[in-house]
Order: structure tokens, then C-alpha cells, then sequence
């Protein structure tokens, strides 16, 4: 849940700098209840192009799951970001597994002397 914010934010902050981006959530797991979505926040998910959004990347299963999850939808995913890039084995994981590349605002290594 530590992402919501992030991609809430970009997506509130398009409204004043267009293009407008559209903000949704990926479960892990779908609801027992309601609707039982694994894509939460989009009427029609399939076909669109998205970048998934993480908080902080570690070893990248969270972020995997959330590909995984997305493209079961029918979202083409064209890329991840993250805030914080841990530099244990995300951006590889990514890349070999799932064809996605991985940017980052920062690294671990940025703030070690």
C-alpha cells in the first residue's frame, strides 16, 4: 500500500499538468467479496498501457506479482518505477523474467558513503 499515495499523487497532479493519467490499484489477490477485481480504480482495464508504481523495490516479487496481476487484466505493462531501489535483484528479476524495465528516483547505494 505504500505506493498508493505515490501513483495517487502523479495522477492528481496530471489533472493540473495534462496529460491526465489514470490511477488504479492491483490486489494480490482478489477480494471474497464484491466485485473481486484484481484491478481496482479502471472500468475497462484491457488494453491499456500502464507503468506499475512501487514504493520500495527489494527483490521485485511484489512489483512481479503486480505485472503478473495486470496482464491477467489485459493491461500491456510498458514499464515499473520506484522511489527507493534496494539493489537486491528487482531490476534484474524484471528485466530477465518479465521483460519490464525498472527505473528508480534512487538507489540504495545514494545514500551509502
Amino acid at each position: 500500500m505504500g505506493a498508493d499515495p505515490i501513483a495517487f499523487a502523479i495522477a492528481r497532479e496530471s489533472l493540473d499538468r495534462p496529460p491526465v493519467i489514470d490511477c488504479f490499484v492491483v490486489r494480490k489477490e482478489r477480494k471474497q467479496h464484491g466485485m473481486q477485481k484484481l484491478v481496482e480504480g479502471l472500468d475497462s482495464p484491457a488494453g491499456r498501457k500502464v507503468v506499475i508504481v512501487e514504493d520500495v523495490c527489494t527483490k521485485g516479487e511484489s512489483t512481479a506479482l503486480a505485472i503478473e496481476n495486470a496482464r491477467s487484466a489485459g493491461m500491456e505493462i510498458m514499464g515499473a518505477v520506484c522511489l527507493i531501489d534496494r539493489e537486491a535483484g528487482a531490476t534484474a528479476l524484471l528485466r530477465d523474467k518479465y521483460g519490464v524495465e525498472l527505473a528508480s528516483l534512487f538507489k540504495l547505494s545514494d545514500f551509502r558513503r
